[in-house]
């Protein structure tokens, strides 16, 4: 009890010293560049403190269950020894992690909305909430086959950068091809994707594996899974632009 109230004050003074500069160069701009007061001073100050202790509780948490249960679930896998079995968590791991990305939800919505408006597709909220479905599935599931790659490539050991680059020159050739109305889309589906619920899990994943596997090492084999979960979206988006 006594261990965990010492990590919770110390992940508080982290949250604290992390939130420091934006505050001070808010209120920089707003006292001495603006030269205006606060407005709502009461409310910004009650809004700061739930953003201190909604990120403490969030990291805390992490710590507490999700890099450990994401780890021992990879270590657990490896070892039985199924690659099946593998695979199928990998997938649904980052297909359920991405579907419930709250950045996602909000520009899939944005998106879904702005695409309405410029007549791409019918003003109807039946028509905005299935593209928006659509766009939120199809990210999640080139999530899950993003994660999938990453984790055939920490079993093989393939080189990383080559695998990486070989992906952004697809992106570059989906591009040329993609309708321009979905390209900035499909680059911002690349970076909503490594948010607050994705990122913890699927590095934890990441890492249990390459620690569970002779010959890898966690630090140059688990990492790396994130970069595939951002890279896929952008061409599997564009390819849905394109059918679409």
């Amino acid at each position: 009890m006594k261990k965990n109230i010492l990590a919770f004050l110390r992940i508080t003074l982290g949250s604290l010293r992390d939130l420091a500069p934006v505050v001070i160069l808010v209120l920089f701009f707003q006292l001495a560049v603006l030269q205006q007061p606060l407005p709502n001073a009461g409310e910004l100050a009650l809004g700061l403190l739930l953003v201190v202790l909604g990120l403490t509780f969030f990291i805390f948490g992490l710590e507490m269950g999700l890099f450990p249960i994401g780890e021992s679930m990879a270590y657990s896998l490896a070892k039985k020894g199924s690659l099946l079995w593998l695979i199928l968590f990998a997938f649904a791991l980052g297909f359920g992690t991405t579907i419930a990305e709250p950045a996602l939800i909000a520009v899939s919505g944005e998106a879904a909305a702005v695409a309405a408006a410029a007549g791409f597709i019918e003003s109807s909220q039946q028509a905005q909430a299935d593209y928006s479905q659509g766009l939120r599935l199809t990210v999640a599931v080139s999530v899950g086959i993003g994660i999938v790659i990453g984790v055939v490539r920490i079993l093989k050991g393939w080189p990383i950068h080559l695998m990486i680059a070989g992906g952004y020159v697809l992106v570059v050739i989906m591009t040329a091809i993609a309708p321009q109305e979905i390209i900035g889309i499909a680059y911002d589906s690349g970076g909503v994707t490594t948010s607050t619920i994705t990122v913890p899990l699927v590095t934890a994943l990441g890492v249990g594996l390459a620690s569970s596997i002779k010959g890898r090492n966690p630090l140059i084999d688990g990492f790396g899974l994130i970069a595939f979960a951002s890279l896929t979206p952008m061409i599997f988006v564009m390819v849905y632009g394109t059918l679409i």
